[in-house]
């Protein structure tokens, strides 16, 4: 309970109810949140309902002498609510516990049996592993004498290698010298040294320990005339061999004073060739009397180390300048670009001996002409490259013109455009990798030269970035425009396949490659953009130019090929004594068929692009022989003089408010767009021949079935049906026009043609 004792105290209802199941028992048993019974003092009260020390008569005394009738009652009231309430939480607590005491019991009943069988297999084991270890301990017994006989021989067996080893040593030894296997003889006495030592109070180790001096002693005898003859020797190899000879003798334990007077002899003599030879380059200057050759020896006594110090400068420095300059000519030998390892080996090996000649004469400037000829030849390579990769492009551009020319069917043709730009960009790409990984060796972490702050700085950035890579993708974006001059026989020769790939290509750059090579570069050289460098924002803008340009090209070609047929069509036939049409022109459907091929090559390279709705009869358009404003049975009963007129000016009314449509307007890089550029140059093509020729009563039947075949297929190529629509209905007006005896054919008979052809 939480009454209090002071007489006055009530217990309220809303309170009581407010409080948790939980709370309520921990309230009861004097707990804290924690589960944990508070550090309070005891209270000595006897009234105190909640303290050790209450007595019940003396707090009902209290109560009926301080309370009121009702106060009482009340009293009784929440005491029984909160016996009630705690009943009732007691009891809700035992049944939400219920399952998990019975689930605890069925637990430690099956702990119980789950133990038991648990003591039993683990008896068992005990069992099996004292059985294993009797059995282990009677096996021991068993071979412990064998196993003390085979350690023993083993120990006779490795004491007889050795003895056998010391007792052939003076006929090794001997073989090695004969041989003039000299440093294998040193290292095979120094191991039996130690034990002939020890043992050479014994006479058989005696014996062997004077032969073995006495092969050592030759040994040391030849070495020593070794070491004389290289002294005596000018070669490449002497000072390694005497260096080695040098080292044996110091294991022989010969005099070391001995051999460094030897060693310093033949260096010292070394250096005096060197110095004669300087001194041979030298020349004095001629003297007139013997006063002044006195004078000058006493001034070159006084300042001896500042003149050979100055003399050796400058010839170390005439010396440097012709053996830079055969350096460079040989450097520019270096036009292959396969490997490019032995030339960075090669630069790396001469700037590291130039490095040595700063620190033998110091203040010296050909170290630093050194670091001049490697930046310079790391540059020439970058030009070397940026040319390789210029090659390869146009040579795979070669390649890919003559695989578009040979003779094919039309879808086979365009599937291949579509496999030679995977692999034209794809061996671009490589190759572009392959050069970035050549280049990259100049600065690799183990070549000396790559911590100059020229190859961590501006060989990455202007030399690696932008004279190599951003110029490669420009050339690629300026080659590729100048196949749109279509002036004289290069623009004519360029096959239309080609310009379409071009176009896709540089698309593909501007939209993912160039920004991929960038990061690629940037990363691979760490490149830090301190100075100015080309954006990739700039790129992208200049290939998406290229793409442009050329698709725009593509369209205007593929369209005059069309166009060429279409003139060519209408210029040779005689349109007024034509007979009467029974077939669809041969040249309409090659139009068809190459517009259908164009369709397929351009699908492959290009998304499907947006199409305006088609309405259901879109194959099935009519035309007047007029344009589609008039109304066909107006002028067709009565063809007067004065009829064209009205009709022209009806027709130029009409175009003032129909759309205009720009023939040669810049396409978007999708199919539908570039295949209503190309039947719109077709179509207004057709359209201006017919206007440029007359037309009896068959050549407008027969223009009548060929546009009505052209619409049958052409309609589902373009984004708007309404377009060619428009301009077949303007060549059959013009055609009407231009007509004699507009006698125009039954629609259904020009279906039935259409069909037929």
């Amino acid at each position: 309970m939480d009454g209090e004792a002071d007489g006055s105290v009530t217990v309220s209802e809303d309170s009581g109810r407010r409080r948790r199941v939980h709370g309520m028992l921990k309230l009861y048993y004097g707990l804290n949140e924690e589960g944990k019974t508070p550090e309070q003092p005891e209270s000595l009260d006897p009234c105190d309902i909640n303290g050790p020390h209450f007595d019940p008569e003396l707090y009902l005394n209290k109560l009926r002498r301080e309370c009121s009738l009702a106060e009482l009652m009340d009293q009784e009231t929440c005491m029984v609510k909160q016996i009630r309430s705690l009943d009732s939480d007691m009891q809700t607590l035992v049944y939400e516990n219920y399952n998990k005491f019975i689930s605890a019991t069925d637990t430690i009943r099956k702990m119980k049996n789950d133990f038991k069988k648990m003591e039993d297999e683990m008896d068992c084991l005990s069992a099996n592993m004292a059985a294993i270890t009797d059995f282990s301990a009677r096996i021991s017994g068993t071979l412990q004498d064998q196993h003390t006989q085979i350690t023993k021989l083993s120990g006779v067996h490795t004491l007889l290698r050795k003895l056998q080893f010391l007792f052939e040593l003076p006929a090794r030894l001997n073989k090695c010298l004969e041989l003039q296997a000299y440093a294998q003889a040193v290292s095979s006495h120094r191991r039996a040294r130690c034990v002939l030592q020890q043992y050479s109070h014994l006479p058989s180790f005696k014996g062997i320990q004077d032969d073995c001096h006495a092969i050592m002693d030759k040994l040391a005898q030849e070495l020593r005339q070794k070491i004389n003859v290289v002294v005596r020797m000018d070669g490449g190899s002497s000072a390694k061999d005497l260096s080695e000879c040098v080292e044996l003798l110091l294991q022989l334990d010969e005099p070391a004073e001995e051999l460094c007077d030897k060693f310093l002899s033949h260096a010292r003599s070394r250096l005096e060739s060197d110095l004669q030879g300087l001194e041979a380059e030298i020349r004095p200057y001629p003297s007139t009397s013997a006063l002044k050759d006195a004078s000058a020896r006493e001034l070159a006594s006084k300042n001896i180390p500042q003149m050979a110090n100055g003399k050796l400068h400058a010839f170390v420095d005439d010396l440097a300048a012709r053996y830079f300059s055969l350096v460079e000519r040989r450097i520019q030998e270096e036009k292959g670009v396969g490997d490019n390892s032995l030339l960075v080996r090669a630069l790396d090996r001469f700037h590291r001996r130039l490095q040595a000649v700063a620190k033998l004469l110091p203040g010296s400037a050909v170290p630093n002409q050194g670091t001049e000829i490697v930046i310079r030849a790391a540059t020439e390579r970058v030009k070397q490259y940026l040319c390789a990769l210029q090659s390869f492009y146009m040579d795979s551009l070669t390649d890919v013109r003559q695989a578009l020319a040979t003779p094919r069917l039309s879808v086979a043709g365009a599937s291949l455009a579509g496999e030679l730009l995977s692999s034209l960009s794809a061996s671009i790409l490589n190759q572009i990798k392959s050069v970035l990984a050549s280049v990259h060796l100049f600065t690799a972490k183990d070549i000396t030269f790559s911590n100059k702050p020229y190859f961590k700085g501006e060989f990455c950035s202007q030399g690696v970035r932008e004279s190599l890579v951003v110029s490669f993708i420009k050339f690629l974006c300026q080659s590729s425009r100048q196949f749109c001059e279509s002036a004289g026989d290069k623009g004519g020769s360029t096959p239309p396949a080609l310009l379409l790939l071009l176009s896709r290509l540089c698309l593909d750059y501007e939209t993912s490659t160039i920004s991929y090579i960038l990061t690629l570069t940037d990363e691979q050289f760490l490149v830090q953009h301190h100075s100015p460098v080309t954006p990739v924002t700039s790129l992208c803008a200049e290939a998406r130019e290229a793409a442009q340009k050329l698709l725009n090209h593509y369209v205007k070609v593929q369209g005059l090929i069309i166009s060429q047929m279409l003139r060519k069509s209408v210029e040779t036939r005689d349109w007024v004594n034509t007979i009467e049409p029974r077939n669809v022109r041969a040249v309409m459907k090659r139009v068809v068929e190459d517009t259908t091929s164009i369709d397929v090559q351009v699908g492959l390279l290009y998304e499907e692009g947006v199409r305006k709705a088609h309405s259901s009869d879109s194959s099935k358009r009519t035309f007047s022989v007029y344009s589609s404003s008039r109304q066909q049975a107006r002028y067709a009963a009565s063809y007067t003089p004065s009829a064209p007129m009205d009709t022209n000016l009806l027709s130029n009314i009409h175009k003032l408010f129909s759309e205009r449509i720009d023939i040669f307007s810049s396409v978007e890089f999708n199919k539908v767009s570039v295949m209503t550029g190309i039947i719109k140059i077709s179509l207004k093509t057709f359209l201006e021949c017919v206007r440029l020729r007359t037309f009896g009563r068959y050549g407008l039947q027969q223009i009548q079935v060929d546009c009505h075949y052209l619409q049958m297929y052409l309609w589902r190529f373009v984004s708007d049906e309404n377009l060619v629509h428009f301009l077949l209905d303007e060549i059959v007006g013009s055609s009407a026009h231009r007509c004699l005896d507009p006698a125009p054919m039954e629609q259904s008979v020009i279906e039935v043609i259409c069909e037929r052809g």
